[in-house]
């Protein structure tokens, strides 16, 4: 009989997860709250539940095992709910990161305060409760800072307040728009540390840490969506040195043993500010954005979500599987249409055709409505492209973009 997988989530970026388990011949079981969530498509079962309420899910989960069904892994691609993963590990005697580890990745604050507790640079942050307080910390510390939801996701509610800029939204509005991503209500602020941003994704076995995924974010746009703080995509190799690369990857290893993943995944937001690392953010699940899907395989040879489902059926994947064989140039960019309805989209067909794009992902169609861009689930499509330097494939990339017209009116 074949060994059960449930995978949570079953979204359009959580497809390639579910492909691969079904690959290994393993019997994936999708849950999603949403009936027509994409990757059911793909999957040999589907449970509907909601992936960001632990209790519900294990119920659904539960409902679904009444008639002698067993799972043998759970896990989450493309989905920032290790506390679900957690909970039904638990419930059904399965590997995953423990409760502890997943509320700490879930709740942004006492992911800080652990933080700050082992030792791991991050930088300056708060938890404030009202508009008074962050006026006096904006007239105290005299800083750009960023003000946050304590435990939202997907760049919601999350804004970069540039200290004496005319685009400084008022203290009230930004603590209410900050708030209200939060689904209990708490807010924090940290210091906005310029510098490169990195995204690394890796792996903790038996305590050894290892980093397949060195990315460079793009934030080319920081300034034209402010004060929301918008990734254009990224691309690899990286344009660090190898000193530095060395110093991002340990410190996001310590962060990542610091939250007590010790067989499992582990994806940062780091940043590199004068010359030294720190991490703004660390999460207990595989990223979404096809990172770890797609461009760590074509860029380093490494099949990560393979290796994380492995670890997710209770297995220990072979060292070597997750090093790097080479480094080949991976680039990917997104799309951000003028707000609006959709009227037409051209030249998709034109940017499929330019050298070395592997993807092109329009997410939206003609009469569907375009939100402003305010986090990242606004963005109406993606395109990655593959080549032998960063530099070659960004160029590509960027040229397959500007053949992409998506008209709103």
């Amino acid at each position: 009989m074949k060994e059960k997988l449930i995978m949570i989530g079953a979204g359009v970026e959580t497809i390639p997860a579910i492909q691969k388990a079904v690959e290994m011949g393993i019997h994936v079981v999708a849950m999603d709250l949403n009936p027509q969530a994409p990757g059911f498509a793909h999957a040999q079962e589907k449970v509907i539940g909601c992936v960001y309420t632990p209790e519900k899910a294990v119920t659904a989960l539960d409902n679904w095992a009444l008639s002698g069904n067993k799972p043998d892994g759970v896990m989450c691609a493309a989905v920032d709910a290790p506390h679900t993963v957690a909970a039904v590990a638990r419930h059904f005697g399965l590997k995953s990161v423990s409760m502890e580890t997943a509320a700490l990745a879930t709740d942004k604050l006492a992911m800080k305060d652990r933080f700050k507790e082992e030792g791991i640079a991050i930088p300056w942050y708060k938890e404030i409760f009202s508009t008074e307080e962050l006026q006096s910390i904006i007239e105290t510390r005299r800083e750009t800072i960023v003000i946050k939801p304590v435990d939202s996701r997907g760049a919601r509610g999350v804004l970069r307040l540039i200290f004496g800029s005319d685009k400084m939204p008022a203290p009230e509005w930004a603590f209410k728009y900050a708030r209200n991503e939060s689904p209990t209500g708490r807010v924090m602020v940290e210091s906005y540390l310029d510098g490169p941003q990195i995204s690394t994704e890796g792996f903790v076995i038996n305590g050894q840490t290892y980093t397949p995924g060195f990315a460079d974010r793009n934030y080319e746009f920081i300034d034209k969506f402010a004060p929301h703080i918008i990734e254009n995509g990224g691309q690899l190799p990286s344009l660090l040195n190898a000193e530095t690369q060395h110093a991002v990857k340990k410190l996001s290893g310590e962060a990542a043993i610091a939250l007590g993943i010790d067989n499992g995944v582990a994806k940062g937001d780091m940043v590199l500010h004068k010359g030294k690392p720190y991490v703004i953010e660390m999460a207990a699940r595989l990223s979404g954005g096809y990172f770890c899907s797609h461009l760590i395989p074509w860029n380093a040879g490494v099949d990560f979500v393979k290796a994380a489902i492995h670890l997710a059926m209770g297995d220990i994947p072979d060292p070597e599987s997750i090093t790097p064989a080479y480094q080949k140039g991976v680039a990917q960019r997104y799309l951000f249409p003028p707000q609006g309805k959709v009227i037409k989209i051209d030249g998709v067909e034109e940017a499929r055709k330019i050298d070395g794009i592997r993807m092109v992902e329009i997410r939206t169609a003609k009469g569907e409505i375009i939100p402003p861009t305010t986090n990242h689930p606004a963005r109406a499509g993606v395109v990655i492209g593959v080549a032998e330097t960063g530099e070659e494939a960004v160029r590509n990339v960027e040229k397959a973009v500007s053949l992409i017209k998506i008209t709103t009116q």
